[in-house]
């Protein structure tokens, strides 16, 4: 892209894609829904919903008591019977039922596990000065767009951490079961992203668009090239790069998008992404996950943002301990 269109060069950012895959972390682990390595001293973050739940209410328990189900009948030998039976079939019932809200505590709920990031890990991490690492937490509640309490992160030195807490506390019920990602082990890749067409002046639309059906004349292999879903944006869980599609609800330099305690200006952190690729950007897919099929997406974290949107999440430049600011695209 910078070969016909240099000044794409300058604008060209770099991304590292986590590439989350199903594993078993530990706290000394890079991970997507894994154990934290967490000071047995140190307040495990709160945050109570504003919103009065809408149910069914379920529990981490129960919703891992279901995917382990769920994953059970994917490999079970195909009999002719596709539904489970007996005590199987009552769990899965009283689950989806949930739990009435009046007949759950009030207050302030734990937050749970995100993501955890080592440096020596994870290509690109900015890390404060005195820090190693990053940990993130949010609240199974459909609450986490904007700047509060229910997306929340740590940074810390790993080395300072002398007595891990053994059994961190677990919200009495969530809301959002698709907030509750499967553990996973990262795998970082490091890419090149360009910005998104909507950021692109015009003369270098038409100009992108004049390659584009020039390449795709001279070779079938392009004959489905596009710039935003092959080209420009990495999809996928990710830290950095270019933030995703809808941004021109905050375009750069409009000094709209803010820090949500001292209104400073912010950088694009961490994407958390309901799929790693989908049709448009199956080009993405590493040979490692195809399956034979690119053009199946794909979902290892389990976690479904709003619609099957991707929740960008910001740190403040100058304080990057404030609160950090996440819009769901």
């Amino acid at each position: 892209m910078a070969a016909q269109l240099p000044e794409l060069a300058g604008l060209a950012r770099t991304a590292t894609r986590l590439h989350p895959r199903p594993g078993a972390p530990t706290v000394h682990d890079s991970s997507v829904g894994g154990p934290l390595l967490w000071p047995t001293g140190e307040p495990w973050p709160e945050y109570e919903p504003k919103q009065a739940p809408y149910g069914p209410l379920t529990t981490l328990a129960d919703v891992h008591t279901l995917r382990g189900i769920v994953e059970q009948e994917r490999s079970r030998p195909r009999t002719g019977e596709t539904l489970p039976t007996g005590r199987r079939t009552e769990v899965i019932g009283r689950i989806r039922n949930g739990y009435a809200p009046e007949l759950l505590p009030e207050g302030p709920l734990p937050l749970i596990p995100l993501v955890q990031l080592y440096a020596r890990d994870v290509p690109g991490l900015p890390c404060p000065e005195g820090t190693d690492m990053l940990q993130a937490l949010w609240s199974p509640f459909d609450e986490i767009e904007g700047c509060s309490g229910a997306v929340q992160l740590r940074w810390r030195l790993s080395s300072d951490v002398r007595e891990v807490l053994a059994e961190p506390p677990q919200p009495a019920y969530i809301d959002m079961s698709d907030l509750v990602p499967a553990p996973c082990v990262l795998h970082p890749e490091q890419v090149r992203e360009f910005p998104p067409l909507h950021l692109l002046t015009e003369q270098q639309t038409k100009r992108l668009a004049a390659w584009t059906n020039s390449t795709k004349e001279r070779s079938p292999d392009y004959e489905q090239l596009d710039y935003e879903g092959d080209l420009s944006i990495a999809p996928g869980w990710k830290l950095g790069g270019w933030p995703a599609h809808f941004t021109y609800r905050y375009p750069a330099g409009s000094g709209e998008l803010q820090c949500g305690e001292c209104g400073g200006p912010v950088e694009a952190l961490l994407t958390v992404a309901s799929s790693e690729w989908d049709g448009r950007s199956r080009s993405w897919c590493p040979v490692e996950d195809a399956d034979g099929n690119p053009y199946h997406s794909r979902t290892p974290t389990v976690v479904t943002v709003g619609r099957g949107f991707t929740l960008q999440i910001y740190i403040c430049v100058g304080t990057p301990s404030h609160l950090p600011r996440t819009i769901m695209q």
